[in-house]
């Protein structure tokens, strides 16, 4: 902003109390008021003529302001206002000027000085109506005082100030504004003495002034911040009256600012209404006859006077209050009728109403209905206007029905996107664990189908709301894009716990056959193929959350990792680099990569890692089953038996007798492989199995060995049984050592050998069936 514009000034209110608009809209214009909006201040001075109202704006204050208006009016300069002699009147009416130098934007008023000669005794009405309007309209009044008129009826504008607060209450709506009296030329009494009277004299004030019943125990401090401040005399004092001065002008910076010295700024009119708003205030204080009050002169005796009238005033008041009576009606009609609005529209809305058509009945039915009431609560001989009332009525309903609106918009909301997540929350995660090519086709037909039904029913749930199209769409693309959104952090949570869904994959498939039956590693499984298989299907699922396919865009991740880490042979590029040697994937954003390259090269190898001892454990288990089912010797050992044992095995056929030797011998060392479970107790270790057949051995041999020598010494009872004896004997022991075998089969414990040769002996005590038959 330019000087110009910066120290600017007009004369608001001329001498005889005309309203210059057009000059103030002009200065409005020029010092750019209206872009300021409620950041703004208006300060007010007052005061006796010629008390140097002035000198507070000159050294430090309001200085450009003011010198600017008091040199254009009078054609002199500062030297010669500070200096001056005589008390003649230098402001004539009220003077506006912007202060320049203070932030935020200050607007200072300089009003006519009290008890001046140039108006005469008989003409104090301007006087109050100046002062009535300047704490009406400003934030912060100075009131300058000679520090000896403390405590003076006259000088202290005591009077003055009883006027104005008793109109001021009953004419506009109060606001918290601050009174500064600033004390002149103090004396050597410390201000620590000098305040307290004043306090005192300002509450004597306030307590004698009659309030309307609302505000009858209201404290002063409600309506006015009062504070006191003393200034040493300019003429005796030069410098120190600087320095104080100074030291009060930083006091107006920042003054609208939280705690800051022009108070709660309860109901401030923006800046861009502040030249309609001082013109009604004041039409509104010019009509008023309570102003037209006597002279000076006659203030004195006049005060006790109008005591006796206002309590006269108050005794009437107090047994025949219409309008409060009247205004509380309203009251009463404005909060019914809102409460039944309220209820009403809720049943409409629950009803299954559309929202604008339940609002749009609801305010013709309950508008209609208090227009009723109020008409009804009308005095007729009172011109009372129930304006205000119907409008703040008014602006009830309509932020009620904005509330309502937008509580049942986020609620609409929040049940589609609910069921949206529902519809897609499970069958995403179902489609992510089966992975495979047709996945993220499979993902993004779910979307898409869900989507379209979920916003289907939205939109047709909006429409009750009759939004405007753009609004609409923008909820719609919301709920589309929320969608998406459930689906990409179910895919990033399922990428996240890759390496255990990779190893339960490979789990499931290595150890289950097509049938999803167990495997059992008999020995004809082929294991590379299975591992290959189930490692394979595996890094399909690598592939899959790699990253997020929503978009119809085709990628090589699938290709790449299985020519990089499964079928590395397969790769015929001549290139040696590493394509997982990367953070990004070719062809996908950043923003879709789930997994980079080389987190799969990462993974993967933990992934073989953490699966080889499942691979390990089946080998092994393969290798057992082998040796088990296999007893024979190698074909080379058999060919070199052959080779080398021809000579006994002709000894053999020349001596059948040996043939019947190793035959005995044969089941003897059978029964005793069955009876001592030698491939049973093997398993454990090698160690422990001889350390148990050791403890076994003996027992079981004497067993099977005392059986067949109480078989040969059973006595015969005739000759052909003797004959029958000598000629079945060796076919009764080796039924004896093939029982004890069969034995073993049937249940029997090789620890528990005397029960089974106890058994055994009971079986062979009747004769076989071809004695009976011989």
């Amino acid at each position: 902003m330019d000087k110009e514009a910066e120290c600017c000034s007009t004369h608001l209110i001329e001498g005889d109390g005309t309203f210059n608009g057009v000059g103030l809209d002009s200065f409005i214009k020029q010092v750019k008021l209206a872009e300021c909006g409620l950041s703004y201040a208006v300060v007010a001075i007052m005061g006796p003529q010629s008390s140097g109202k002035w000198m507070l704006t000159g050294e430090g204050m309001f200085s450009i302001a003011l010198f600017l208006l008091l040199s254009s009016r009078n054609g002199g300069d500062v030297a010669y206002i500070s200096f001056i002699v005589i008390r003649s009147q230098t402001t004539k009416g009220i003077w506006i000027a912007r202060c320049p130098g203070i932030e935020p934007c200050t607007i200072v008023m300089d009003l006519e000085g009290t008890d001046g000669r140039e108006r005469g005794e008989d003409d104090t009405a301007f006087e109050k109506q100046s002062a009535l309007f300047a704490l009406a309209v400003s934030d912060i009044v100075l009131i300058n005082m000679w520090c000896h008129d403390i405590g003076r009826e006259q000088a202290a504008n005591k009077p003055l100030l009883k006027t104005v607060f008793q109109v001021m209450l009953r004419l506009f709506s109060p606001r918290k504004t601050t009174l500064m009296f600033v004390i002149r030329d103090k004396t050597k009494t410390p201000l620590e003495n000098l305040e307290p009277v004043l306090r005192e004299d300002i509450q004597k004030i306030w307590d004698s002034v009659p309030k309307p019943e609302a505000h009858k125990h209201t404290p002063l401090s409600e309506f006015f911040n009062v504070q006191v401040v003393a200034l040493s005399s300019y003429e005796e004092k030069e410098e120190q009256f600087k320095e104080q001065v100074a030291s009060l002008r930083q006091k107006f910076f920042h003054s609208i600012a939280p705690g800051g010295l022009a108070g709660d700024r309860r109901g401030v009119v923006p800046a861009s209404g502040f030249s309609f708003s001082a013109q009604q205030i004041w039409k509104v204080i010019k009509e008023n006859k309570d102003l037209d009050l006597p002279a000076h002169k006659v203030m004195v005796a006049t005060v006790r006077c109008e005591e006796i009238a206002n309590e006269k005033y108050s005794s009437f008041v107090a047994n025949e209050l219409v309008q409060p009576a009247y205004q509380l009606m309203l009251e009463h009609i404005r909060s019914g009728t809102l409460a039944n609005f309220k209820k009403a529209l809720s049943d409409a809305l629950n009803s299954g109403q559309g929202f604008a058509a339940a609002a749009r009945d609801c305010i013709n039915k309950f508008t209609k209905l208090f227009d009723e009431q109020c008409q009804d609560a009308v005095i007729k001989q009172a011109k009372w206007d129930s304006a205000k009332v119907k409008d703040k009525f008014s602006r009830d309903l309509d932020s009620h029905i904005a509330e309502v609106r937008t509580t049942k918009l986020s609620e609409l909301t929040a049940l589609y996107e609910s069921k949206l997540k529902e519809a897609l929350y499970g069958p995403v995660e179902a489609l992510l664990e089966g992975a495979s090519d047709d996945t993220w086709p499979a993902i993004r037909k779910l979307l898409s189908r869900e989507t379209e039904k979920a916003v289907s029913e939205f939109s047709f749930a909006l429409s009750g709301f009759e939004m405007d199209e753009k609004d609409k769409e923008d909820m719609i693309s919301k709920l589309k894009n929320y969608g998406r959104v459930v689906v990409e952090e179910k895919t990033r949570e399922e990428a996240a716990k890759v390496l255990y869904r990779m190893k339960e994959r490979f789990t499931s498939l290595f150890n289950h056959d097509n049938d999803s039956m167990p495997r059992v590693w008999s020995g004809k499984e082929d294991i590379r193929a299975i591992t290959k298989t189930a490692r394979s299907s595996s890094l399909k699922l690598l592939s899959v959350l790699a990253a997020i396919r929503l978009d119809e865009e085709t990628d090589t991740i699938g290709d790449t990792l299985v020519l990089t880490l499964v079928d590395p042979k397969k790769d015929t590029g001549k290139s040696t680099s590493d394509p997982l040697a990367s953070s990004t994937w070719e062809e996908v954003p950043v923003t879709k990569t789930l997994i980079t390259p080389v987190q799969c090269k990462s993974l993967w190898n933990q992934f073989q890692r953490e699966t080889e001892y499942t691979i390990t454990q089946a080998i092994a288990s393969q290798e057992a089953n082998k040796r088990n089912n296999n007893w024979l010797p190698p074909p080379w050992a058999i060919a070199a038996m052959v080779v080398l044992g021809f000579n006994e095995f002709m000894t053999l056929l020349r001596n059948p007798l040996w043939l019947l030797i190793i035959f005995v011998s044969y089941l003897l060392l059978k029964a005793l492989w069955v009876q001592l479970d030698i491939s049973g107790e093997f398993r454990n270790g090698a160690l422990p199995g001889i350390l148990s057949l050791s403890t076994k051995f003996l027992p079981t041999v004497t067993n099977l060995l005392r059986k067949l020598a109480e078989e040969g010494q059973r006595p015969a009872s005739t000759a052909s049984s003797d004959v029958h004896r000598n000629t079945s004997s060796p076919p009764q022991a080796s039924r004896i050592i093939q029982d004890g075998v069969g034995g073993s089969n049937s249940g029997f414990s090789s620890t528990a050998s005397s029960e089974v040769t106890m058994e055994q002996e009971m079986e062979y005590t009747s004769p076989p069936k071809y004695d009976k038959e011989l």
